[in-house]
């Protein structure tokens, strides 16, 4: 799947008539869901929490930015709507029935991967979008950043394990089931924070200048 993949990805660069830099950063995305569904990683992430927020951190901060990059939208689009989109369905997947359906069955599974990515794909195009306003940029961000915190928070400061197909696969590798959710929302909540962050730094940083480069009224 991923080498049909990899060879529609080139196939549409081509008749697109792609600079040599969207084919570097669609290899890097194809290099990304690699790691993600190849890697042990896909493998760890039945049995730790933790290793699942790394596998879609990978999807979300990975390949999804670099698909965009890749392919990126020829219009400005709805950053709010993405952004609505993004955060429901990262939490809407964290929900532990919606997880437990993700974990159980291969339907799920794939069901979750293909939102997720998705979901991550289409903010990013439209964070990226030429035309794309600034300040609502920085607003979307902030809000995703904020959606994605919490839930962090919430899965980090969580009393108890709450999602169950865990509670018996992290005694191998030295945790409780707790510890690793707890590490998996620290994760989401630190580190998963940081790509935005500095997207809206770079974001921030061109609104100043442009803001320095008009004229005084």
């Amino acid at each position: 799947m991923l080498a049909l993949m990899l060879g529609f990805g080139f196939w549409r660069l081509s008749t697109r008539g792609a600079v040599s830099g969207r084919y570097v950063t669609f290899s890097g995305a194809w290099v990304a869901l690699v790691i993600a569904f190849v890697s042990p990683l896909c493998a760890l992430t039945a049995a730790l929490f933790s290793a699942r927020v790394v596998h879609h951190f990978v999807l979300v901060l990975g390949a999804a930015p670099l698909l965009a990059l890749a392919f990126p939208a020829e219009r400005s689009r709805s950053v709010a709507a993405a952004a609505a989109a993004f955060t429901m369905t990262m939490w809407g997947w964290h929900w532990p029935a919606a997880y437990v359906a993700a974990y159980d069955t291969v339907a799920g599974y794939w069901a979750m991967q293909v939102m997720l990515l998705a979901a991550s794909i289409w903010l990013w195009r439209a964070l990226l979008a030429p035309g794309a306003d600034v300040l609502t940029n920085l607003v979307a961000l902030v809000a995703v950043s904020a959606a994605m915190g919490m839930l962090g928070a919430l899965l980090a400061f969580a009393p108890a394990p709450i999602y169950p197909p865990h509670v018996a696969t992290t005694e191998a590798f030295g945790l409780t089931a707790l510890e690793d959710q707890q590490l998996g929302g620290l994760l989401m909540w630190v580190p998963g924070l940081l790509p935005f962050a500095a997207a809206g730094l770079l974001l921030a940083r061109a609104r100043f200048r442009n803001l320095a480069a008009e004229p005084a009224a």
